[in-house]
């Protein structure tokens, strides 16, 4: 670059030049601490060329991310808001395009995001910005920016020329900080990482799912089991709320001792009493002999009622007594018999609905109601579709001694997309029925039930429509990438012919962690 000495105003422009350019190079030859000596840089081209501030960015290509790393003329607040997203406002573009840009009137364009807050003009003057790319063997390391009143008499190309050269002659440097931020990066990603491994460490081993619906079940499920406390689980028909009440059980103090299982709705209301409070010799017609009942056997553990919500109003008040006091009498008798146990209940029905009825008592609602958990249904997590479809294979396989060895893709959209009314339940059976059906040791489409194979049976029509589908697909093909690349980005977004910046927004998007698919 060749200097003269130009006047502007009473300055001679080409001399300031050659002055900075000689004060930032021993300012980087004496350098010891690189983040100070940024800051110092910046403010020597700031005071030097009577400019109003300067940043100095960094790519971050682990996130696709630019940070601003250092500035002058700007507060700490403003700072931290500076964040940019590659090809986002003029530092975004500068970035993906490695092209110098210029804005000679900020306050008049609408690239100029702002978003730092800064006044746009100075004294009713306008503000120019200069933005040009650092760049260090051949890629973009970040960005140097300078913003100064607007002159006339300044070319554009004088001081992208200057910040050029500043920009080269600290390019070492910035890609010293853009590595560090990268290392800093990759160890909150690895932190993130560890952090949910332990929450998956912490789910029950009965229990198939891994999103993050269910993982707020399992910290749930940890959390009371080692309590005592009486716990409710609700949700429909078909999702798993005796797994549920298995971990609880098996997790806690109890795990060891009887864990007896009742099923309410299955008993009818002249045994029901019976069942769960035994009876005496002569109670009544065919009772020969004393009879122990569930309460009693689960004395020490835990009991489960499921479907509460169907029991009669006569049981519900002794199931009350028992809630309060831990202490019930046989049918027929009059010894009062004390219990340690724990009662953990479920129910698909709404509660509340039969209090209003008076079909439920509202104080043994309360009384159950200590703990709720709530399993959402299948529709409403249905990430963890593809993992239950592979544990009912193999589930089969060593039922059956089959080798069925996988589900296509679109056998899997299929079931993607179904509204799962029967939950996982009719999952496991349409599982079954394609494991029965196949003759190649592949589950195909057309080895499903037919209410899955049109949209109108499935209920999926009115749900979703096309744009629905099409998310629906494109997540199990981002899935089946990363399955075969082991989870590297990279070579997911190459075999499905996209960017690596497509595929990081469509991961964002549909909540895929992508090293979970690592092996």
């Amino acid at each position: 670059m060749e200097f003269k000495c130009r006047k502007v105003g009473n300055e001679c422009y080409g001399l300031k030049e050659l002055v900075l350019l000689s004060e930032v190079t021993q300012r980087l030859i004496q350098s010891k601490e690189l983040k100070n000596d940024l800051d110092a840089i910046l403010e020597l081209l700031v005071k030097h060329l009577k400019a109003e501030r300067s940043i100095l960015t960094i790519f971050n290509r682990k996130n696709s991310k630019i940070y601003i790393e250092s500035a002058y003329g700007y507060t700490q607040a403003q700072q931290a808001r500076g964040k940019y997203k590659l090809g986002e406002g003029i530092i975004g573009r500068v970035v993906e395009l490695s092209r110098p840009v210029v804005i000679e009137k900020i306050s008049k364009s609408s690239l100029f995001l702002n978003r730092t807050r800064q006044e746009l003009t100075k004294d009713g003057e306008e503000l120019s910005f200069v933005c040009v790319p650092i760049i260090e063997e051949g890629k973009v390391t970040g960005t140097l920016s300078l913003i100064r009143v607007f002159n006339p008499f300044i070319t554009n190309q004088e001081d992208l020329n200057l910040l050029s050269i500043i920009g080269g002659l600290i390019s070492k440097v910035v890609r010293s900080r853009q590595e560090r931020m990268e290392e800093l990066e990759l160890l909150r990603q690895k932190n993130l990482e560890l952090q949910n491994q332990v929450k998956d460490d912490h789910r029950p081993v009965n229990i198939i799912g891994n999103s993050g619906k269910m993982r707020d079940v399992y910290e749930l499920v940890n959390m009371v089991a080692e309590t005592n406390s009486t716990v409710l689980i609700r949700g429909e028909s078909g999702i798993g709320k005796e797994l549920v009440a298995d971990a609880i059980h098996f997790l806690s103090k109890r795990g060891k001792k009887n864990f007896i299982k009742v099923n309410c709705s299955a008993l009818p209301d002249s045994l029901i009493e019976s069942e769960l409070f035994g009876h005496e010799k002569g109670a009544f017609t065919g009772a020969d002999s004393r009879r122990k009942g569930r309460f009693e056997l689960a004395d020490g553990g835990t009991i489960f009622l499921d479907e509460i919500g169907d029991i009669p109003l006569s049981t519900q008040v002794k199931i009350l007594r028992i809630l309060q006091q831990r202490e019930f009498e046989r049918l027929g008798g009059t010894e009062t018999i004390k219990v340690d146990v724990r009662i953990v209940a479920a129910t698909n029905r709404n509660l509340e609905e039969l209090i209003d009825k008076g079909e439920f008592r509202e104080d043994l609602f309360y009384r159950i109601n200590v703990f709720p958990i709530y399993i959402p249904p299948l529709r409403e997590r249905r990430n963890d579709i593809p993992m239950l479809v592979d544990h009912f294979i193999e589930k089969f396989n060593k039922r059956n001694n089959t080798k069925i060895s996988r589900i296509t893709t679109s056998a899997l959209n299929m079931l993607m997309v179904y509204s799962w009314p029967g939950n996982i339940r009719e999952l496991e059976n349409c599982v079954e029925r394609g494991c029965i059906l196949t003759t190649d040791n592949v589950i195909h489409s057309y080895n499903l039930p037919p209410s899955l194979q049109t949209a109108d049976s499935s209920n999926t029509r009115s749900r979703g429509g096309m744009t629905y589908t099409v998310e629906q697909v494109e997540k199990q093909l981002i899935r089946e990438a990363l399955t075969s690349t082991q989870g590297n980005i990279a070579k997911a977004a190459e075999s499905l012919k996209v960017t690596e910046r497509m595929l990081g927004t469509r991961l964002k998007k549909y909540e895929i962690e992508a090293w979970r698919f690592k092996v």
